[in-house]
């Protein structure tokens, strides 16, 4: 009996008995870093952050347990998609509150105020500058 020239490596396709087969790629985790990368991106749009980020998230973490089960490889990847989505949820929540806080300030609704009783455009850049003005003190 002869023994092989070479024995396959652990990513050889080659089926062994006893060996279950590893996948030579993992989607979720190819997946979760390009929707990271794009979250980290697009935070300032709110929408892009938090949904592209959620979605980012979720793939991450199942890309994180596939491989760490030895059922796809790159968890490094998985794990790096993961921690880029939650940047960019984070990112875009606080974008959010920013906005909404600003909305709901008495300086915005005094601005809003001028600017629907303004009869000139020259009245309502004067209420812009109040307006910074306001928000600058």
């Amino acid at each position: 009996m002869t023994t092989p020239d070479h024995y396959p490596s652990q990513e050889s396709n080659d089926w062994q008995p006893g060996r279950t087969a590893v996948r030579s790629s993992n989607g979720l985790a190819v997946a979760a870093l390009v929707l990271g990368i794009l979250a980290v991106v697009f935070f300032w749009t709110v929408i892009g952050g938090i949904l592209l980020g959620v979605i980012g998230l979720v793939l991450g973490i199942f890309g994180i347990r596939r491989a760490s089960a030895g059922k796809a490889p790159r968890r490094g990847m998985a794990i790096t998609g993961t921690v880029l989505s939650t940047l960019g949820i984070l990112g875009g929540a606080g974008i959010l509150i920013a906005g909404i806080s600003i909305l709901n300030s008495d300086s915005f609704k005094s601005y809003s105020d001028c600017v629907h009783h303004a009869n000139s455009q020259s009245e309502k850049d004067q209420c812009a500058r109040d307006f910074n003005h306001q928000l600058g003190n």
